[in-house]
């Protein structure tokens, strides 16, 4: 995976008070912290579970019963360094698949429809970089829309000169 685009999404929490990471600023409730679960979450499912490498991390939030898109917000409960330390496991837990896998590993997606649950490592890596760039560009948005802050890292604006 892209060592860059997950520092970029750590990035976008950095600086911020507990408040405003987790403060909803779109109508569906899209946060600063959630955007990290969320990822960390799928990463874990995507290159655990599916390639029958369980990580052992509890994930209540997809419990029987547990509200919907519970992943996407951390509950009152759940800290911003509980949430940052997932997503650093997830990585771990994630390269370690990578690394022990060939790209065509096959496995299933049990969730995912019949006709394309059939996986290879390479499919999930390519959907996996496209979740994590998807998601990114939605933190650039809830970062600039909390305090004007926007770029790719510190010191990194990529803004076009004059925009």
């Amino acid at each position: 995976m892209c060592r860059r685009g997950r520092d970029a999404r750590l990035w976008k929490t950095e600086g911020l008070p507990e408040y405003d990471v987790r403060r909803p600023v779109t109508p569906t409730g899209t946060n600063l912290l959630g955007l990290v679960k969320h990822v960390a979450c799928m990463e874990l499912v995507y290159f655990g579970d599916a390639f029958g490498r369980p990580s052992g991390e509890a994930m209540p939030w997809f419990a029987e019963g547990a509200e919907v898109n519970a992943d996407m917000w951390a509950a009152a409960d759940e800290f911003r360094e509980q949430i940052i330390d997932l997503y650093r496991r997830a990585w771990t837990h994630s390269d370690a698949t990578i690394d022990a896998l060939p790209l065509d590993a096959a496995d299933r997606v049990p969730y995912w429809p019949a006709e394309r649950s059939e996986v290879t490592l390479h499919r999930i890596l390519v959907h996996m970089i496209a979740e994590t760039d998807r998601h990114a560009g939605r933190a650039d948005i809830v970062r600039e829309l909390i305090d004007g802050s926007v770029g790719q890292r510190a010191g990194n604006d990529n803004m076009a000169p004059g925009a």
